[in-house]
């Protein structure tokens, strides 16, 4: 009995030092997160081309999320422009600014080239095919980037 007694003296102790959640609480009946699979896929899809840059694949796809991008803005212009990384000057993968332009890593220059693509007044607001227009105005600059970003739209 004594034994009885207290198991339920700390079952109830117990019960008084967890707070219950409160029904309003947004987070309490929210399902559980899908694994996000664009870092796997980006990796895969630079792997595939024989890319140096499938390291930095999460780089890629935080800092388009960062700057509410397309995440595969910024590896399709780094295909069309340094071929994924390949050929490249001054840490540019981009050809920002012509390869003027210089970084201290090739990682600063995704933080910086989706930085300027997002707050730029030359690309805010504008349509995708507006914003290559404008990144790089040859005919079919726009095409390439996008064929690109139509690969990585599969899995």
């Amino acid at each position: 009995m004594r034994r009885m007694l207290s198991a339920g003296l700390v079952l109830w102790a117990g019960a008084l030092a967890v707070p219950r959640v409160p029904v309003s609480d947004p987070y309490a009946a929210e399902p559980p997160c899908r694994p996000d699979t664009r870092v796997a896929r980006l990796e895969s899809f630079f792997a595939s081309y024989r890319s140096p840059v499938a390291p930095l694949a999460a780089d890629f796809i935080a800092a388009a999320d960062q700057h509410d991008l397309d995440w595969r803005l910024l590896p399709s212009i780094a295909m069309v422009e340094s071929s994924g990384g390949k050929y490249f000057a001054n840490n540019n993968i981009f050809g920002w600014d012509s390869c003027r332009t210089g970084f201290a890593s090739v990682r600063e220059g995704i933080y910086f080239v989706a930085a300027r693509l997002a707050n730029s007044e030359l690309y805010r607001g504008k349509e995708l095919e507006q914003i290559l227009r404008v990144y790089n105005p040859a005919p079919d600059y726009d095409d390439r980037v996008m064929r690109f970003m139509d690969l990585l739209r599969t899995p």
